[in-house]
């Protein structure tokens, strides 16, 4: 599996996304969902990452700076019919290492609360996130869980 910086051009990279928003859409209540579209994610301050087995696409994920040293998970997701083969493990890794490398002393997320995030949540908690209250702009959502690693 090789994990590379990704620009965002690729149809794979752009139907996977899709997924991502559509999946996030028909489990949460609209004011509940912070994936970012397509455009939102071409900025600045988010380094976004595509894994890939040969030509076909395995899973994503972003890192937003939110200051010097906080970052924030974005955008995690392995297609639905290519899951549990170690591609989100792989991406959260590599997410984690990058944050360490630009000496970030915490990552946080927002995740869902309802059933369909218990395996994301699970993911996170297995490197050693826990549950901590809203961070940068979010607010109390009891649709949300928000978790975060001292790094």
């Amino acid at each position: 599996m090789r994990i590379e910086i990704d620009d965002l051009s690729r149809a794979e990279i752009h139907e996977l996304l899709r997924e991502h928003l559509l999946n996030m859409r028909e489990v949460s209540p609209p004011e509940s969902v912070h994936a970012l579209e397509l455009d939102k994610l071409r900025c600045s301050e988010i380094t976004f990452w595509s894994a890939w087995e040969g030509a076909q696409l395995l899973g994503c994920g972003a890192l937003k700076e939110l200051d010097h040293s906080h970052g924030e998970i974005k955008s995690m997701r392995t297609p639905a019919s290519l899951r549990r083969r170690g591609a989100g493990r792989a991406m959260l890794a590599h997410t984690i290492e990058v944050a360490r490398s630009r000496s970030y002393e915490r990552l946080s997320l927002e995740t869902g609360s309802m059933e369909a995030f218990k395996p994301a949540q699970k993911l996170y908690e297995s490197f050693g996130f826990t549950y901590c209250g809203p961070f940068g702009e979010y607010t109390q959502d009891p649709n949300s869980v928000f978790m975060t690693l001292y790094l």
